[in-house]
């Protein structure tokens, strides 16, 4: 959970009230956050306040979501609209994408807070804020990158392109003295606050950039802003960017500090608009600040969290979370989710929300009214009985990673991929797909332990993940056997005796004759497999796996030396 210092002093004048310690942990505890700490700096003359939140509460992030969100929970506020309106003289924003902007970072959405008035405290709750948001929903503005621009000293409409790093060239933030996008790399390897972020572009043939249209460079996303256009306790016109690999996310930045700063401009809640125009010439206007809609039953509501409340006392708890409710005919409450609230997500949510409002200490505890037996599941069973006689049988259990790279399940089993699901922001290549085999995994873990002594017997029963456009996830488990036996000699006996011993143990007979009440094998090709020494296992007239001797090729690029004979079968079919 994110912790969120604020300084006493601020927190109380916004909150209108002086509280003691207990006091207000104990109004934190009711509102579901916990006062992790009390800590007064050296040097510094006022305590502040470490402060839990929610992981998914991004409004929280910031004294002004803070206090707000406290100050509604104890009715002294009522919940805040939001509105969006076009500028001066209706005239509105543009921030025009170029195509290459693709290669790099292909979203970007913007806003402008018009007539704000900052003091010290609030410009350094705005910056805060940003990189709350940078280090938490961004990850480190991988997603997503925040540019916040003094708007009277630039000129729309701003333009965002991408461009090689020798023609990027402009003041950054805090610097003197103009640098190309290269020497700025060069430059801030050495700093330890923006060294993190340089990866994220580094070894792009381009670099995304924002420019307005006298050239000035506002930004270089996701590293630095313009020295330019920086903010400053004077700035009175705030034009927001933000540049992501993931536009919902942008989008819910962009939410988030309009609606935690809008509090602070000449017309209060109000956000001015800004037009995207995308690369296919299609135009967005940002921000959305949508609100939506759940309808829930109040007696499902009851249920879940095991209360017996009236409807006007559930649509009262739920606008106390800054969730405004209304009663609907039907025993049911019409909820209203704001701009605020990205973290609602399905209506079980929002019955969390009620709960939270009601107090978990003021929910009687009760037993279950009916009772259930537990049981394994089938697969669990299975895989747990041939787990005991495979070891039996001499085999070491392993268990191997179920992510892996996509040359682990490709090019080193010389086979292509497929139905494989691709993680969509890997942290490193040993993490890029989820694994269609468990093959790969048994080699490599031979690889790292090539001294032990020969011959190695090794197996696996886990689940490997496949595409399936049929379930809503669009994938599926499999659930699988893989053995293996290193050593001097392949073995391919050995692993087909392993197979007979499973066979058997499934009660499925050898069927020469091919029925469909028994099992056999067959001589197929397969890439990752020796010629003429793979086979393919029929079970009950369905194929459900291989097993054959290593290709040459495929023991070499795992760092192996010795051959080694391999099988792999489905066992959800045996259930």
């Amino acid at each position: 959970m994110p912790t969120v210092g604020v300084k006493k002093s601020l927190l109380f004048a916004a909150l209108g009230k002086e509280y003691s310690e207990e006091e207000f942990d104990s109004l934190c505890f009711d509102f579901g956050l916990e006062l992790d700490d009390v800590v007064q700096e050296e040097g510094d003359t006022e305590q502040t306040y470490k402060i839990d939140v929610p992981a998914n509460r991004y409004d929280l992030l910031c004294v002004e979501g803070l206090a707000r969100a406290l100050l509604i929970f104890q009715g002294k506020v009522s919940i805040p609209r939001f509105k969006v309106v076009n500028g001066p003289n209706n005239q509105i924003q543009r921030l025009i994408m170029k195509p290459a902007t693709a290669l790099v970072r292909p979203y970007a959405v913007a806003a402008v807070l018009r007539n704000i008035t900052f003091n010290p405290d609030r410009y350094n709750s705005f910056i805060d804020l940003q990189d709350k948001l940078h280090q938490n929903i961004c990850r480190k503005r991988s997603l997503v990158a925040i540019g916040t621009h003094d708007l009277d000293t630039i000129q729309g409409p701003f333009i965002y392109d991408a461009k090689p790093p020798a023609d990027i060239k402009f003041v950054a933030l805090n610097q003197k003295q103009p640098h190309t996008a290269v020497e700025l790399m060069e430059l801030y390897s050495k700093d330890s606050h923006l060294k993190p972020y340089l990866p994220i572009i580094r070894d792009k043939p381009v670099y995304p950039v924002i420019y307005d249209q006298n050239n000035v460079v506002l930004s270089m996303p996701p590293i630095i802003n313009g020295e330019h256009s920086k903010i400053t306790l004077n700035t009175k016109n705030v034009f927001i960017e933000s540049t992501a690999t993931d536009l919902r996310k942008a989008k819910i930045v962009l939410d988030t500090i309009v609606t935690m700063f809008s509090e602070y401009c000449k017309d209060k809640f109000t956000v001015e608009a800004a037009e995207v125009v995308q690369v296919d010439g299609q135009v967005v206007r940002y921000p959305e600040l949508r609100y939506r809609h759940e309808q829930l039953s109040v007696d499902t509501i009851n249920r879940d969290v095991g209360i017996k409340i009236s409807c006007d006392e559930v649509a009262r708890l739920l606008t106390k979370m800054s969730l405004d409710a209304k009663v609907t005919p039907g025993d049911k409450v019409k909820v209203e989710v704001p701009p605020t609230r990205h973290d609602i997500l399905h209506p079980c949510d929002v019955t969390e929300d009620v709960a939270i409002a009601y107090g978990y200490n003021n929910i009687v505890k009760t037993f279950p009214t009916t009772n259930t037996i537990g049981s394994e599941f089938a697969i669990n069973k299975l895989s747990d009985q041939l787990r005991e006689h495979i070891a039996q049988a001499g085999y070491t259990e392993v268990l191997t990673f179920s992510l892996c790279s996509r040359e682990d399940i490709g090019e080193k089993l010389r086979r292509p991929i497929v139905n494989a699901v691709h993680i969509a922001n890997p942290k490193t290549v040993e993490f890029q797909v989820a694994r269609t085999t468990l093959l790969s995994g048994m080699l490599k873990t031979i690889k790292a332990n090539r001294r032990m002594p020969l011959p190695m017997k090794l197996f696996e029963i886990s689940d490997v993940v496949l595409k399936d456009v049929t379930k809503d996830v669009g994938a599926r488990n499999v659930r699988r056997l893989c053995a293996v036996h290193y050593s001097s000699s392949p073995g391919f006996e050995i692993i087909h005796g392993l197979l007979d011993r499973v066979m058997q143990l499934l009660e499925i007979p050898f069927s020469q004759d091919k029925s469909n009440n028994g099992y056999y094998i067959k001589s197929i090709d397969e890439p990752t497999f020796f010629p003429g020494r793979c086979a393919e296992i029929i079970a009950n007239g369905k194929s459900v796996g291989k097993l054959g001797v290593i290709h040459p090729e495929v023991i070499t690029k795992f760092e192996l030396n010795l051959p080694c004979a391999a099988l792999e079968i489905d066992v959800d079919p045996f259930l």
